[in-house]
């Protein structure tokens, strides 16, 4: 049964390095997809759980919280000319973001 610190690499060429449990990814780890996006942060029974960092393939990404896989709770979203948009994000959807302002 595989816990503690490891890397797999699936057949579909999704690598994952980090924590085990039980042979499910939790704790901390780093997922790379073959489409060119990234995810860093906490799992929990093979899913994006806590807090963590979403790399789209576009070069747009995510920081913030993260639920069963989906985006929840207060979270910054970074578009693709480095503007950060702060909020609440509840799967797809983020009422009232608000773009933060380094002045």
């Amino acid at each position: 049964m595989r816990s503690g610190f490891g890397t797999q690499t699936s057949s579909s060429g999704t690598t994952y390095t980090g924590e085990w449990n039980d042979e499910k990814m939790t704790g901390s780890g780093t997922l790379l997809h073959p489409s060119g996006g990234v995810y860093k942060g906490q799992f929990r029974d093979n899913m994006y759980h806590g807090r963590g960092t979403y790399y789209f393939p576009d070069g747009t990404k995510y920081s913030g919280t993260f639920s069963n896989n989906r985006l929840e709770g207060e979270g910054e979203f970074t578009d693709l000319k480095g503007f950060v948009w702060t909020g609440h994000f509840h799967g797809k959807a983020a009422a009232g973001l608000q773009l933060k302002l380094n002045i």
